[in-house]
């Protein structure tokens, strides 16, 4: 509800529009200095009307480009070779263990659980945390 023109802008604003200014730069309208120029811009202003200025020139985008999709959370490739790794070993050991139980006509002793339980315990713990993906030390903006 704009009460007057000189309606002080907020912070989500400010954001809207810097991702707006992002897609503009990424469409080729705007080239990476200029981005930076406007994007300080935007962070100054502290109107509504001043940040409806810095986007005049630019024509209006529509209305799903205003928002890009979030892409999903990936898991990073190295944690992903790991898994493999991971993976790969746990079935040979279990291959293993199953062939020493046959050729002594006897279920043995489980020892791959001290090879799969601790190295999968810290892959998990890596993965939904976050650690060394660079997700950990970020703070929300």
């Amino acid at each position: 509800m704009d009460i007057s023109t000189a309606t002080r802008a907020s912070d989500a604003e400010r954001d809207t529009v810097v991702r707006l200014l992002g897609r503009h730069m990424a469409d080729g309208r705007i080239d990476a200095a200029e981005y930076d120029q406007r994007v300080a811009q935007v962070y100054a202003t502290t109107t509504r009307d001043d940040l409806r200025l810095v986007l005049s020139d630019l024509p209006e985008l529509a209305k799903g480009a205003a928002e890009p999709a979030t892409p999903r959370p990936r898991i990073p490739i190295w944690q992903r070779i790991e898994g493999g790794t991971w993976l790969g070993v746990s079935v040979l050991v279990l291959a293993i263990w199953a062939a020493i139980s046959l050729g002594v006509g006897a279920v043995t002793y489980f020892w791959p659980i001290w090879v799969i339980g601790p190295w999968g315990a810290v892959l998990a713990f890596r993965v939904l945390t976050g650690f060394e993906s660079g997700r950990c030390g970020r703070r929300a903006r």
